[in-house]
């Protein structure tokens, strides 16, 4: 019989399983046992190995404590990929809860470089490493950038992937402009740095418009509590990359 695997420094911590079965094993937003159970006994299954508690009712005082028994049965690789499935679980309250949220954020933001199989199918991988290139001298705005595409690469279509991308951009104009000013306060400014640059007046107000609808855009999301849209967040993100690829190169022009 398999014995439950021990955390390595190359593991995911005992700390962070137990937090994600507290969460996922919620009485009120997490997964029910039957759920637990289920998904479980599947796992065990397709990957060969023996847990404690495949069957409901368990025979633990409650069901975070299977769940967790349960999982540190598996490797870390394979508890990444479980955790990761069980917070998109279909039979997860509806909205999905914050803490659920929450916790895939935190599981992908922490050991998606370990664990994660990432891997864009839908974003224009180009102008993605174009835009990477081009931020290697703004770290600050970089990290907020890389951080935006492993929750994009990771299906977590949430508000704050779209927060990320608008800091990164905000940050980046600070640095480009030397001062520091809000994101709205910046679009005026726009317009006159392109025209320094050397573009034209119809390509300087097409940007700068641009800009401001995509702030537009973003305040509507990112200070209310609203369903983000895959397909949209797709293109905010091309959009996002575009603007900073194109500031950057502006800004060392002579």
């Amino acid at each position: 019989m398999l014995t439950p695997k021990e955390t390595s420094v190359h593991g995911i911590p005992s700390m962070f399983l137990t937090h994600a079965s507290d969460v996922l094993g919620d009485t009120s937003d997490g997964l029910s046992g039957s759920n637990i159970a289920k998904a479980f006994a599947g796992y065990a299954f397709d990957l060969d190995v023996h847990i404690p508690h495949a069957s409901y009712p368990f025979d633990v005082p409650n069901k975070r404590t299977a769940l967790l028994e349960n999982l540190r049965c598996f490797e870390p690789e394979d508890q990444y990929r479980i955790i990761k499935e069980l917070c998109e679980h279909p039979n997860l309250p509806q909205p999905v809860p914050d803490s659920v949220n929450n916790l895939k954020i935190q599981l992908i933001a922490r050991y998606s470089d370990q664990f994660g199989s990432v891997s864009s199918e839908t974003l224009n991988v180009t102008l993605v490493e174009e835009a990477k290139h081009w931020l290697s001298d703004y770290p600050a705005s970089l990290k907020l950038y890389e951080t935006a595409l492993t929750k994009f690469n990771n299906n977590v279509f949430e508000r704050n992937l779209l927060d990320d991308l608008r800091l990164s951009l905000e940050l980046l104009l600070k640095a480009i402009f030397n001062n520091s000013k809000s994101f709205e306060n910046q679009i005026p400014q726009i317009g006159g740095f392109i025209s320094s640059k050397g573009g034209s007046k119809e390509f300087s107000n097409m940007f700068r418009t641009l800009v401001d609808y995509y702030s537009k855009y973003q305040n509507s999301f990112v200070k209310h509590n609203d369903a983000v849209i895959e397909e949209e967040v797709e293109f905010i993100f091309e959009m996002t990359s575009s603007f900073m690829k194109h500031l950057v190169k502006m800004s060392i022009k002579g």
